[in-house]
């Protein structure tokens, strides 16, 4: 026995052995890509700056810079953010020698101009979304990078602006091209197929949910409220992913109109669905249930499986034979005999749920290259702005600030105050579309900045004297860059993010690398403490001119809708129903993300309101009642929807009465279920559609 004891405990304990190789596997699979993308990171400014030694350029730290700042986690993003900043750079460099032109003569007048053009840009910059509004951004702030090396220490423009702006120019140009050779012989990317994935699971989300309304109703109508607005968030959240997936295929770019559609599908299928649920809560049990059991027998049964585990993977494999479903389904719904007003809206509201997932479909076809017939047409840019006060905030506070810098230097004829100005306009022209997160990510820009001046510091005077060769130069900096790196790939944390990419970015402009290194300290920490108040005068600045808050831009943006709905709801001349819905479908993805459920639920059905009174107001000619009509709606204008729904029901009595056989029973009775989902919504909202100041 104490044998058998004693081999027992030298025995390996199996199970925690097995415990501890999986730990290790799995931290060494999720350490991976961090890791990878910090190689990437390092070869492509290592990268960047051979070539500009090799070509002798001037500032060889731009080119560096350039290739951290375009380098990201996901290809996509790479490769998109590099265009658009190749387009910022041109631009800005244009506006800079345009400026110097016109004002060669006067400093102050000059130094005037160039922050209204920093303005312009924030403000241009806050309008626009995702790269296209960093590569406004970017265009306010290479403006001030080449104005630094071209007005001196006085503050006066230069005759030789051109070429500076030239050199600055190739300079940024060849970081962005050094980081995209790297990222795309690297990385295959996969943002095509994360934004399928995410449009199957919203799409089969949604399909599944309606269906689920309508087997459930039979019994006992289920709540689905919460799960819609849940939904509508996270179709919001979309945005990105397009962008992100736009940046790896050109074929994607020339079709980028329809992975919008896609996102407006979406936001169409949630307002047939919501409007499905709203009429049969009103409904009794009886009626109810007639309309569920005509409705059912219109849905196709591969559109209303998703709860079956193999629903994603047919949704992916065969887009084309379920949009022919849906196409069936939208058919056979629109065309659906009824009796009833009630029987007409269930049928034209379910139809929406097919229709918007036929967008959705085209999307998916777009993304996993299935074949079929050519994708619809959907050309023509047309810019949404949801409201214009967030952007002249932010211009409003870029012209101050930089004005403000401007006379501080111009004051105390610091040597280094144009360094200042310079970093003063990136962190505030980057992190103004920001909003609310305005600040905070400023404040961790200004601790990557601190924290960059520690390591360029310790690499430029203890560890590169005693290297001469670029490869142990490389070695140096890979020092910084690869942990640095690996943390922003890695860390969930936003702000540990921000601090982390503003190390990658500043160190190199601090190291200041060149073909023959400078190790003046004195030089070093002048330059050095101009960056850091340059980032630090940006949070100074988000505190004193704050971004609007998370609640009330969302109010503000509730607000403005329904001031344009009680617009739209009078004026002479109706829009057409797709500039209305773009409209509403832009404020929805402007909604922040603190915003509550209830009030992105009042855009959509405000939305479903305006569309409805839209089509309304187009029928309304071929009725003697085109005056009554025009009573409701200056009623629901004047802020008194209980007027209007009565005013509409008398409406609805007067179309009943009418003959119910001949060509225009049939638009009688549409119109009728319109007038029907136009009350039901103003008594659902009423407290919404009540509110504010009147037309």
């Amino acid at each position: 026995m104490p044998g058998a004891i004693d081999h027992g405990r030298l025995m390996p304990d199996k199970t925690v052995a097995s415990r501890c190789a999986e730990a290790l596997a799995h931290a060494a699979q999720a350490a991976g890509p961090p890791l990878l993308f910090a190689l990437r990171l390092w070869a492509s400014v290592c990268l960047a700056l051979y070539v500009a030694f090799w070509l002798e350029l001037d500032n060889t730290y731009w080119a560096g810079a350039s290739a951290a700042v375009v380098c990201q986690p996901q290809l996509g993003a790479s490769l998109r953010k590099g265009w658009f900043r190749m387009i910022g750079t041109v631009v800005g460099a244009i506006a800079i020698v345009v400026l110097t032109a016109c004002f060669p003569q006067s400093r102050i007048a000059f130094l005037g101009v160039l922050a209204l053009w920093a303005a312009l840009c924030a403000f241009v910059a806050t309008v626009l979304r995702n790269f296209a509004s960093y590569s406004a951004a970017l265009a306010g702030y290479t403006a001030a990078v080449i104005a630094a090396d071209a007005l001196g220490a006085t503050g006066g423009p230069s005759p030789v602006v051109f070429w500076v702006a030239v050199w600055r120019a190739s300079e940024i140009c060849i970081g962005i091209v050094c980081a995209g050779i790297v990222l795309a012989g690297t990385d295959l990317g996969g943002a095509q197929r994360r934004l399928a994935a995410s449009f199957v699971d919203l799409g089969v989300a949604i399909a599944s949910g309606f269906t689920r309304t309508l087997v459930l109703a039979e019994q006992e109508l289920p709540e689905t409220q919460p799960l819609r607005r849940e939904l509508i968030r996270q179709v919001i959240a979309l945005e990105p992913a397009v962008d992100q997936a736009l940046g790896e295929s050109s074929h994607l770019r020339y079709h980028s109109p329809t992975l919008q559609t896609a996102i407006h599908g979406l936001f169409r299928a949630l307002d047939g669905w919501r409007g499905v649920a709203t009429h049969l809560s009103r409904l009794p049990h009886d009626l109810a249930q007639q309309g569920v059991e005509t409705i059912l027998r219109s849905i196709p049964p591969q559109l209303g499986s998703g709860q079956e585990s193999d629903a994603p993977a047919r949704w992916m494999n065969d887009p084309v034979a379920l949009r022919c479903d849906c196409e069936n389904a939208v058919r056979t719904l629109l065309a659906q005999p009824a009796g009833t007003p009630s029987l007409r809206l269930l049928a034209d509201a379910a139809a929406k749920v097919p229709d918007g997932i036929l967008n959705v479909l085209d999307g998916l076809r777009l993304l996993v290259d299935a074949p079929g017939r050519p994708l619809p047409d959907h050309r023509g840019f047309r810019l949404s702005v949801p409201e214009w006060l967030p952007a002249l905030i932010n211009a409003a506070r870029a012209f101050v600030t930089i004005v403000a810098v401007e006379l501080v230097w111009l004051a105390t004829a610091w040597p280094n105050g144009a360094s200042t100005i310079v970093f003063t306009a990136i962190v505030v022209l980057v992190l103004s579309p920001s909003g609310d997160l305005a600040y905070s990510g400023a404040m961790a820009f200004a601790l990557g900045t601190a924290g960059a001046v520690v390591c360029a510091a310790t690499i430029k005077f203890a560890v590169l004297p005693a290297f001469e060769t670029f490869p142990a130069f490389c070695l140096a900096i890979g020092l910084v860059l690869v942990p640095a790196g690996f943390v922003i790939a890695r860390s969930r944390q936003p702000t540990a993010v921000a601090v982390f990419t503003a190390m990658g970015i500043i160190f190199v402009p601090l190291l200041a690398p060149a073909n023959r290194m400078s190790y003046d300290t004195a030089q070093f920490y002048n330059s050095a403490l101009a960056i850091v108040v340059g980032c630090g005068v940006a949070p100074l600045a988000f505190s004193l001119l704050p971004s609007l808050p998370p609640a009330l831009r969302a109010r503000r943006l509730t607000v403005l809708t329904l001031r344009e709905l009680r617009r739209l709801a009078i004026a002479p001349v109706p829009p057409r129903s797709d500039d209305w819905e773009g409209r509403v479908y832009g404020r929805l993805a402007a909604m922040p993300d603190e915003a509550e459920p209830l009030q992105r639920a009042r855009l959509l059905a405000a939305l479903s309101v305006g569309t409805e009174i839209i089509h309304l107001r187009h029928i309304a000619r071929r009725f003697r009642e085109a005056a009554e009509l025009d009573a409701a709606l200056a009623a629901f204008a004047h802020a008194n929807s209980a007027i209007a729904i009565a005013r509409l029901r008398q409406l609805d009595r007067r179309l009943a009465s009418g003959p119910d056989a001949g060509p225009g029973a049939a638009i009688s009775l549409r119109t009728r279920s319109r007038i029907l989902v136009i009350s039901e919504t103003l008594a659902e909202h009423a407290s919404y559609f009540d509110s504010g100041a009147p037309v």
